[in-house]
């Protein structure tokens, strides 16, 4: 019980809160508020700047009831055990009332993970009866056999992974977080209006109509009953600039306002807004603001703060009957069966109290409320949560009935009637949030109004009561809360195992790999809809990407649950028994061997579509429109291939966990034995893809020339491509120069809409000689070919590239020589252009004018501009086969922090590497990058001292005047990083690659 001098008349709404979270051990408070219903019964939140007195008008008649107010899109993001379970308390509300509307296979999976965290694993006669006394749904009746089904399925899970796996059903509902607030259009159409992390939502009915995204919204504001939308300027859009809605009241336009401001602040905005300056003289509009700390805050807080770990134990909230638990003269309503609310009832405007039902209230005895706090001990205090006139009418009041938990929505009596959303709030970005993350709210005493009181939380309620479960039973003898400031020995929020993230590694470099098949998933829906697509290029891909996408799903939903309790979310990670991976890969891996001969099935893919596309110009135009989609990162051939290079990833993430662990480490064995499966397999398939990357480089090569009539030919192998300067009669020319293992082409770029490059000549291998001319010519780096018909001299950007390039063109020639290749005429019969380099007529119209091939489409198309082509080009530079081969291996995902040159803020940023370039995401459920960085060229090393950058684990990129700061989380990480970015930075020669591939003759 606490003492009822801790608050007095004055003291604000935060104050109050900050009990509740100190109270409940709950770190991650947030998330959540204290809400209640008003005088006017509109259920509003406590507000954490103002008086309490000046918000509860009849403080003796108001429940305040601690509820989940803000919703995030991803429930990973909760990095605490306990805060996930409050967060399952809450679905478990609004399933129970009808708020979370799902279809009946959606409810029914639902109901069996609760069930799962409450009885445990699956007995048929208890299961049954146990649905039979306790309702969890609507109508759950017809649904007790379906929730038995699933329920079957649930073996072995523990309380929290039910949790997990609840809200992991959850948030993928279109109701999941919602709060419906009436209102009608200028037509009169009863709508209603929510808000949520992505905008404000209009809904008709439990149906989603519309959505008004916070990058599309310039100002929230509303006038009387009005609430008002402004929105940005849109070309592209059908929309009105302002859109107006009609509600039942100001106050309940206020009310959502308020919400709304809310929402926007604690998911675009980095820290806290600062308050508004006073007015000299009037007022206009309300001062109102978002209080507390943005998502952006509490997640940097809770991984960056050093705290004294305070373990959350989840067991099976039901227990069996037991008759001491149970009072044989009470009796409950049917649908009490939840008793994990919490009601704080103000009593007096001067104390406040946190009630809880006593174990004999429960139906049962049964006693699951893990989210309860201390009993009052008074007969008033007891017996008033349960009173007809002291229940709320909306839906909480089912929590104070005890039908559940009731964990969204903060209201207060003042509004701000305008709120601009300004782009540059929400990349504002300082050191504050970080000075005020360092201020934790538990401690052991708290100065309030002055006066300095000791918070105590006991370990026993009155009359020898078993003391609250949130209350970790680590702490309870001692009655304290845990603190920042404590002497002992302090150890970081996540593991520093270096076991840790490569496993790590394994989790974020999966969900961008799922990603990746998403996208060949619904580039199958887009052509499998067109009557021009061959049913066999369908069921090809169909049968190869369909069984993969459902199996890596599967497998990075176990591998974020095993991340999850490895990172000390529940209790698991003090036995030890979940800091390992390998069994969780040896199990997956055994799964993934059966579809190992669709992997086969890859060269397939590509031959089919390059077949495809050359009998239907109507297919080839539907490619090539859907590769320049945002969402088409990388081309398109590249996809497919990624099922292959995924394997690569798993066995280079098992060999670094073998050679970190000792042979008697528990995990050692499982990755040694996975790592043995994940072999077999790449090499069986070692062959195939070296063919086959080489094939997909052909394919993409293609796309970029113009005037090339058979570039993918069998036989012919992409060695190196890149910038040359070409010796004219006009000087240096800059060229691009494709080298083959039978041909070497010289293009220049168009200057056109299509940023393809035309061919201007051809120089065949076969009997070819090179030598250096820099004396010969007085330019420096410059070297001959000289061919049979004709000879070219060629200068390049530096020595390295000098050397790189005769190397490669020295082995080709040597190649040439012995094998029987592929015919080296490859250009079209209208393009002239392989004179001696004296003649550059043609040269010099090439500029402007475009001379398709008769394969090429009769007008310019839109082209991608952003190829390693156009890369090369303009940064003046090369890369060969080899670096292709490299970069595969080399593919890397996770959070990195990024900092400019001249700014004073880190931005967090989802980061993936792969195609040489960085893509930046704003988190890795994005479907699509917001921008990308290609690394050819770039340098990258380890910022000096005179820079002042006081932070460990950061690197530094830099090409020209670009400067950029990175900063990983471990020093693993770190290493990976560097090591990745220099695989791209650091080009290597091409001569591995004719070695490589003479032991796999195609």
């Amino acid at each position: 019980m606490w003492p009822t001098e801790l608050l007095n008349q004055k003291a604000s709404g935060k104050v109050l809160f900050d009990l509740v979270c100190s109270h409940m051990n709950l770190i991650e408070g947030d998330y959540f508020g204290l809400e209640f219903q008003n005088h006017q019964k509109m259920m509003v939140w406590l507000d954490h700047i103002k008086p309490i007195i000046k918000q509860l008008r009849r403080p003796k008649h108001t429940i305040l009831r601690f509820a989940v107010k803000f919703f995030p899109p991803d429930h990973a993001q909760l990095l605490e055990e306990l805060t996930r379970y409050l967060f399952a308390l809450q679905i478990k509300h609004d399933i129970s009332c009808g708020r979370l509307t799902c279809n009946d296979s959606s409810g029914a999976l639902m109901v069996s993970h609760i069930i799962q965290s409450e009885i445990g694993d699956f007995e048929e006669s208890q299961c049954r009866s146990h649905l039979l006394n306790n309702n969890y749904i609507p109508d759950q009746m017809p649904l007790i056999d379906k929730i038995m089904e699933f329920h079957s399925k649930n073996i072995g899970h523990t309380p929290a992974e039910s949790d997990y796996q609840l809200l992991e059903v959850a948030r993928r509902l279109e109701m999941y977080g919602i709060r419906l607030h009436p209102a009608k259009d200028r037509e009169g159409t009863r709508l209603s209006l929510a808000v949520a992390h992505t905008g404000v939502l209009v809904f008709q009915g439990h149906t989603k109509i519309n959505a008004f995204n916070w990058s599309k919204v310039r100002k929230l504001s509303f006038k009387r009953k009005r609430f008002l939308i402004k929105l940005r300027p849109d070309l592209n859009s059908s929309y009105q600039d302002t859109l107006e809605f009609l509600m039942a009241s100001r106050d309940c336009c206020k009310v959502f306002w308020k919400i709304c401001v809310e929402y926007h602040a604690f998911f675009r905005l980095f820290e806290e807004p600062k308050p508004k300056p006073k007015p000299v003289l009037f007022t206009r509009g309300s001062s109102f603001r978002f209080s507390g700390r943005t998502q952006k805050q509490v997640i940097d807080y809770v991984k960056e703060s050093e705290f004294k770990k305070i373990p959350f134990e989840r067991k099976h909230s039901r227990v069996q009957h037991n008759s001491r638990l149970g009072a044989p003269g009470l009796d409950s309503p049917p649908r009490r069966h939840w008793k994990e609310s919490v009601l704080v009832s103000a009593e007096d405007p001067s104390a406040s109290r946190i009630t809880r039902a006593s174990p004999s209230h429960q139906r049962n005895g049964h006693d699951d409320r893990i989210g309860s706090v201390s009993r009052m001990d008074d007969t008033r205090g007891s017996t008033r949560p349960t009173h007809p006139e002291h229940l709320s009418t909306g839906p909480a009041s089912l929590a104070a009935k005890g039908s559940c938990s009731f964990i969204p929505f903060i209201g207060c009596s003042d509004v701000n009637s305008e709120y601009n959303l300004g782009r540059d709030q929400e990349i504002r970005l300082n050191h504050s949030y970080r000075e005020q993350a360092l201020l934790h709210r538990g401690s052991g005493s708290r100065s309030i109004n002055g006066a300095l009181q000791s918070l105590e939380l006991c370990s026993h309620s009155p009359g020898g009561r078993q003391p609250s479960p949130l209350t970790s039973p680590l702490l309870n003898d001692a009655c304290s809360v845990r603190t920042d400031d404590e002497d002992e020995v302090r150890r970081k929020r996540f593991p520093t195992d270096r076991a840790y993230f490569i496993a790590k590694e394994l989790l974020t470099t999966e969900r961008t790999y799922l990603k990746d098949l998403e996208v060949v998933t619904s580039f199958q829906s887009a052509v499998g809809q067109d009557e021009a697509t061959p049913d066999s290029l369908k069921n090809t891909v169909f049968s190869t990407f369909e069984p993969l996408h459902k199996f890596h799903t599967g497998f990075l939903r176990e591998v974020e649950q095993r991340l999850a309790l490895w990172e000390g979310r529940s209790n698991a990670h003090i036995k030890g028994d979940y800091q390992r991976i390998g069994d969780v890969m040896l199990k997956n891996f055994q799964g993934l061997k059966p579809l190992t001969a669709n992997l086969h099935k890859q060269s397939e893919v590509l031959l089919e579509l390059e077949k495809a596309c050359r009998s239907s110009r109507r297919l080839e135009v539907l490619c090539r429109d859907f590769e320049l989609q945002k969402v088409c990162y990388i081309p398109l051939n590249v996809f497919i291939l990624r099922p292959l290079h995924r394997l690569i990833h798993y066995k280079q993430i098992l060999e670094r966990l073998c050679k970190h662990y000792p042979a008697t480490h528990v995990d050692f064995r499982d990755c040694r034995a996975a790592l043995a499966d994940v072999s077999e397999v790449v090499d069986q398939l070692q062959g195939s893809l070296i063919k086959m990357e080489n094939f997909q480089k052909l394919l993409e090569l293609k796309k970029d020339l113009i005037g090339v009539d058979n570039l993918v030919v069998p036989g012919r192998e992409f060695i190196r491509l890149g910038c040359l300067s070409k010796l004219s009669g006009k000087g240096l020319q800059q060229r691009m120069f494709f080298l083959f293992n039978d041909v070497i082409l010289y293009t220049s770029r168009g200057m056109t809409a299509t940023n393809q490059f035309k061919v201007h000549g051809q120089l065949p291998l076969h009997g070819m000689t090179i030598r250096e001319s820099e004396d010969e010519w007085g330019v420096p780096h410059a070297f001959t070919l000289v061919g049979q018909q004709q000879s070219v001299v060629v200068a390049a950007s530096s020595l390295t590239e000098m050397e790189k390039w005769m190397e490669d063109i020295k082995g080709a020639i040597e190649i040439a020589k012995t094998s029987n290749g592929p015919s080296s005429d490859l250009l079209t019969s209208n393009l002239t252009d392989n004179k001696c380099p004296e003649d550059t007529s043609v040269e010099a119209e090439s500029e402007d004018d475009i001379t398709a091939s008769h394969t090429s489409l009769e007008r310019p198309a839109p082209h991608r501009g952003n190829t390693m082509v156009h890369v090369c080009w303009h940064r003046n530079t090369s890369v060969s086969m080899v670096d292709f081969s490299i970069a595969v291996e080399n593919q890397l995902s996770g959070n990195l922090l990024r900092k400019f040159k001249n700014s004073n803020g880190w931005q967090k940023l989802w980061v993936v590497f792969t195609n040489f370039s960085l893509f930046f995401y704003k988190s890795h459920q994005d479907d699509y990058p917001l921008a990308s960085l290609p690394l050819l060229g770039y340098s990258v090393t380890i910022p000096s001292e005179s820079e002042n950058i006081h932070k460990d684990y950061v690197f530094k990129l830099h090409f020209k005047s670009h400067v950029y700061y990175f900063r990983s989380e471990s020093e693993y990480t770190f290493e990976r990083w560097m090591e990745v970015i220099r695989s791209a930075t650091v080009p290597s020669s091409g001569a591995r690659v004719l070695n490589n591939k003479e032991s796999h003759p195609h």
